[in-house]
């Protein structure tokens, strides 16, 4: 195989979610303050005028309404933290497993292997490889058809590559003109599942992060 160089991608972390119990801190804030409202327009009004049994009905589906949102959200809640739960228990056997997923690899000096989708309409394909920097570090032809390759981790010279977070992308091309460009799969060790955010990521082997839904697959080493 020939070699030449490829840049890596970054992870990018995960956005800051709303706080559901600030919500529920608010609706509760606003059911006790409907309450106060109602009692003390009840204990106010004109008994020569007192509120139409209708206004008083519209009042209190009003209130019903107010405590069956607050009750609901905290159902909500509950079912969230139940789900993280078992997901969590679900996910525990992981750990110590190979993981499938498009992401970078971390290079210990052991052969990453990679998963590729092959595409019928191209005559040449290559592999291109980043370093954690983003620079283009090799480039290596593979045939059209192959779904699986094996990057050794070695330079033209047959040198090891530096131990490192590297990524992965395959070009395919016909008449040696681009038609795609194609993200590569990885099988990375799982060290450790944990929720973050209320998304159950996974700690793969030399740092990687990726969120579990991201996985392809799993495997025995």
């Amino acid at each position: 195989m020939d070699a030449v160089q490829t840049a890596q991608s970054n992870s990018t972390g995960p956005q800051p979610t709303p706080d559901p119990a600030s919500d529920d801190r608010l609706l509760t804030s606003d059911f006790q303050t409907f309450l106060t409202m109602l009692t003390t327009q009840m204990q106010n009004q004109d008994p020569l005028n007192p509120i139409e049994s209708t206004d008083f009905a519209t009042q209190l589906a009003t209130f019903s309404g107010v405590e069956q949102q607050i009750r609901t959200n905290d159902l909500l809640t509950s079912l969230q933290s139940s789900q993280d739960l078992m997901n969590m228990g679900q996910l525990s056997g992981w750990v110590g497993m190979e993981a499938r997923a498009e992401m970078p690899a971390t290079f210990t000096g052991t052969p990453i292997n990679l998963v590729i989708t092959p595409d019928d309409r191209a005559d040449r394909m290559a592999l291109v490889v980043r370093d954690a920097n983003g620079a283009e570090i090799q480039r290596l032809t593979f045939a059209p058809g192959d779904d699986t390759i094996t990057w050794a981790g070695v330079d033209a010279d047959g040198n090891p590559m530096p131990q490192g977070i590297y990524s992965f992308t395959a070009e395919a091309y016909a008449d040696d003109i681009l038609i795609e460009e194609q993200p590569v799969q990885v099988y990375a060790d799982v060290e450790e599942a944990l929720i973050r955010d209320g998304e159950t990521w996974l700690i793969m082997a030399g740092g990687v992060n990726i969120r579990a839904d991201q996985v392809q697959g799993i495997r025995n080493p």
